[in-house]
């Protein structure tokens, strides 16, 4: 009996050797794996392009800064045929142009109210 118990707990700390051993086997793996990430991102770092000066740097034109252009938009017209037309014989190989249009007043909404769905009012128009 006393030689079973002396086998089995034998066993069990040669486990747990075994387990140590992996720990730190795969934490030597994990810092190894670290430190090359590290090494190959400085590498590829010094082969980048340094940062533009202030020089570099964009310019605003000398008109000044370029503007929104609102205008409503309207598509050109499809031919009218007696055929079904597949895209490639439309014009512009079906990529529809458009046009400007008649200017109009845009839709826009009530003065004081958010323009959104469950802005906190009556629930009604």
């Amino acid at each position: 009996m006393n030689q079973a118990l002396n086998t089995e707990w034998t066993d069990l700390a040669a486990g747990r050797g075994a387990l140590v051993t992996g720990l730190i086997v795969a934490g030597v793996v994990v810092v190894a794996v670290l430190i090359g990430a590290f090494w190959l991102g400085a590498r590829v770092r010094r082969r980048e392009l340094p940062a533009p000066t202030p020089d570099e740097q964009p310019r605003l034109p000398d008109e000044g800064p370029v503007r929104e252009v609102m205008e409503n938009r309207e598509p050109d017209e499809v031919p009218r045929s007696d055929q079904r037309l597949t895209p490639h014989e439309l014009p512009n190989h079906g990529n529809s142009p458009t046009r400007t249009g008649p200017d109009r007043e845009r839709p826009r909404w009530n003065e004081g109210s958010s323009g959104a769905f469950g802005s906190g009012g009556p629930g009604r128009s």
